[in-house]
């Protein structure tokens, strides 16, 4: 199997550049043709569409797994056009030349599609209402696959965090270096998900249904809001030896955190479809955390 992965810099893209190679030889792109680890890989930047299709003939891929989005979700309110380019416009075009090639494309979206009003976890087919502009334009992309004609698996995954790239798990790591206090949103919830899951899930997914095509959930299973998730990786990361001291961990709403977009209140994604589906079992979003944080360099061992 001959796989094109674009995006191999991005969170869930680093941790594929780990899980696909057993697959077959894998063809790995980034924005500007260098890898995070120095090496030289493809260029392409999905800011410009019109150079998609005619990168992916050459490669000729039997599978396309887009990992690269456009995921500044405040920036994005402020430019429109270009989270349009690189999240529904390209995927378009990469869907179109995957139709052309008889290959297979692989693509993540986001619980963003839906307005977080739900009061049960989102299924696949539930309605979608995206508050801003990062949704809508994952929304577009998802449309624009499903009328390609490509066989297809559209991911859609939510909280996205690892060791790898800007997150939350980092960005918690580091405060908790520097304060005795953090003030977290306890008024969200939904489910934190490491980029090492999804990339083995992936990786699974296309071992064991070549011919599947559909819209599938993919997050850990259980829930939490983000002052839970911020307490349990002070708990874990102290466990483990990553923090000497862990700082207080304050609830805050919403409404004392504002942000340039909004956020869906609500958005646990039921993984019912995948895990049936795949013969799939999904780890809770605890034990996922203790697993990432295991792995972590400079914990105690």
């Amino acid at each position: 199997m001959r796989l094109l992965l674009i995006g191999g810099n991005g969170q869930v893209g680093h941790e594929l550049r780990r899980a696909l190679p057993p697959l077959g030889e894998v063809v790995v792109t980034s924005r500007d043709g260098r890898l995070s680890d120095g090496g030289l890989c493809e260029a392409l930047d999905l800011g410009q569409p019109d150079t998609v299709g005619a990168l992916i003939e050459r490669i000729a891929p039997d599978v396309v797994v887009n990992a690269a989005a456009y995921t500044a979700v405040d920036r994005a309110e402020d430019e429109p056009e270009l989270a349009h380019r690189v999240n529904a416009e390209s995927p378009a075009r990469i869907a179109e030349a995957c139709a052309r090639m008889g290959a297979r494309l692989v693509h993540y979206s986001t619980d963003y599609v839906f307005d977080g009003q739900g009061r049960r976890p989102y299924r696949e087919d539930d309605p979608t209402a995206p508050l801003g502009v990062y949704g809508a334009s994952k929304l577009a992309g998802e449309q624009a696959i499903e009328r390609s004609g490509a066989k297809h698996l559209i991911l859609r995954t939510a909280w996205v965090y690892g060791l790898h790239g800007g997150n939350f798990l980092r960005t918690m790591l580091r405060l908790a270096s520097e304060r005795d206090e953090l003030r977290v949103v306890a008024d969200q919830v939904g489910s934190p998900t490491p980029a090492w899951l999804i990339a083995d899930v992936t990786a699974a997914m296309l071992r064991r249904g070549k011919d599947t095509s559909g819209m599938f959930h993919l997050v850990s299973t259980g829930q939490t809001s983000w002052h839970g998730f911020a307490e349990a990786i002070m708990e874990e990361a102290a466990e483990v030896g990553l923090l000497t001291r862990k700082p207080r961990v304050l609830p805050i709403s919403t409404a004392e955190f504002p942000t340039r977009a909004a956020r869906p209140a609500y958005s646990v994604l039921d993984t019912a479809r995948l895990a049936a589906q795949f013969e799939l079992e999904l780890p809770d979003w605890r034990s996922a955390l203790v697993e990432t944080l295991q792995a972590a360099p400079g914990r105690a061992r």
